[in-house]
């Protein structure tokens, strides 16, 4: 997918122009694999506007998605592990939700990412695993992948 004509003209102070573009149009693609079709057209749309925030959408559309993501080494399965352990210990449940959405595409399954939940548990506490245990089963509800599980909140533990 070729960004905007806009988004193209911008230069990094870091890199050069040939380099913004690739880093733009890679990072750009993988966040299109990662997050769907959809959403490229809003961060494309984000950073070209310039703004409140459009640096922050190009530096992840570089960094994260082009020079990270998109790095050998791991599959993107396994990625998708390690981000949602970090995101665990950080307790950031919306990232969490995108991260989840994002394993599930990466051909995580449901067992895997609660497999993560109890990995965690011994280095990040039961706090942080009971808040991210909310956020994930309410992404799996909204993906059709678990309808019957009931939050500890619903359940009136929490």
């Amino acid at each position: 997918m070729r960004p905007s004509a806009a988004l193209a003209a911008k230069t990094n102070y870091l890199t050069g122009i040939g380099m913004t573009h690739d880093l733009t149009t890679r990072g750009l693609e993988v966040f299109g694999e990662l997050m769907g079709e959809g959403a490229v057209a809003k961060m494309q749309e984000g950073i070209a506007s310039g703004h409140f925030g459009s640096p922050i959408g190009e530096l992840a559309t570089h960094y994260a998605f082009a020079s990270v993501w998109g790095r050998d080494g791991l599959e993107r399965k396994q990625r998708s592990l390690v981000v949602i352990g970090v995101l665990i210990a950080q307790r950031q449940l919306l990232e969490l939700k995108n991260h989840v959405r994002i394993g599930i595409r990466n051909g995580l399954s449901v067992r895997e990412i609660e497999e993560a939940l109890i990995q965690t548990t011994p280095y990040v506490g039961f706090p942080a695993v009971a808040s991210a245990t909310t956020a994930i089963i309410e992404v799996l509800r909204e993906l059709g992948l678990d309808v019957q599980t009931r939050t500890a909140e619903e359940r009136g533990v929490l």
